[in-house]
């Protein structure tokens, strides 16, 4: 048996023998039930739709207002990169560059590097110049991409602040909102071994 007849569990490293899973069936690890393939049909194109769909979302939360407060009459907005750009200076500049990079940046590369990777072999076409390298990329920009945490940060802060002032919600805090829903659906439609071998397969045509 050769390397390429068998994959690896992510989790615990056991070795199983590559077989071909229908669509809508779910491969396991025998050792440790780590879920290795599961394909479904039109995955792809799902995904790179959606990868588009959280990539416009994105822009849209990072630049329309996010929250306009209001306290003793006067009242101020902001979006994310005006919050950025209030730190771009002194001090607080590494704050400014993480959440930057990480709530904004990141992600976005990621879902580029998704629809570069998987668009062009979702409407039947050779993968694009260098695309095993890109998703490679996409794969490991996953964790650090936390546009989904940063909402997630904000509604626990926002239930203490909605005490000492009025708070109004913006477009780009609905834009997050849809951001983490699509961002859950990508991650629940990508089966890595069928993009990988999918890459493969058809690199080779």
């Amino acid at each position: 048996m050769t390397l390429d007849q068998v994959i690896a569990c992510p989790v615990c490293d056991a070795l199983h023998h590559d077989q071909n899973v229908q669509k809508h069936s779910i491969a396991k690890c025998a050792r440790c039930g780590t879920v290795l393939a599961a394909p479904k049909s039109g995955a792809m194109t799902r995904i790179a739709m959606l990868s588009l769909t959280a990539l416009i979302l994105l822009i849209a939360a990072a630049s329309f207002p996010f929250l306009a407060l209001e306290v003793q009459g006067l009242s101020h907005q902001a979006s994310v990169l005006d919050t950025i750009l209030a730190f771009a200076s002194g001090p607080m500049l590494p704050l400014s560059l993480a959440t930057g990079l990480l709530i904004v940046l990141l992600p976005a590369a990621r879902y580029c590097a998704l629809i570069y990777t998987l668009a062009p072999m979702a409407i039947g076409y050779r993968p694009a110049p260098y695309a095993a390298m890109v998703y490679t990329w996409a794969e490991r920009l996953k964790p650090w991409a936390m546009a989904e945490i940063f909402i997630i940060g904000v509604a626990v802060a926002l239930v203490k602040v909605s005490g000492l002032a009025r708070v109004e919600l913006g477009p780009a805090f609905w834009a997050f909102a849809a951001l983490l829903i699509v961002t859950i659906l990508t991650d629940s439609s990508i089966c890595r071994l069928t993009v990988w071998k999918t890459l493969r397969t058809r690199s080779t045509i």
